[in-house]
């Protein structure tokens, strides 16, 4: 799964993904770009 990194303005494989749970129950993924090692998020069901 893809996710946008903001630091490398590019879309990135989402590296050590984990399912979360948005406050209003949405789901999402949320990981680290293997690049740079900022946290990357993607909202929506992997």
């Amino acid at each position: 799964m893809e996710a946008y990194c903001f630091k490398c303005r590019d879309k990135r494989e989402i590296q050590a993904p984990q399912q979360v749970t948005l406050k209003n129950g949405r789901p999402a993924t949320q990981g680290v770009c293997p690049v740079c090692g900022t946290k990357v998020f993607r909202i929506g069901k992997s």
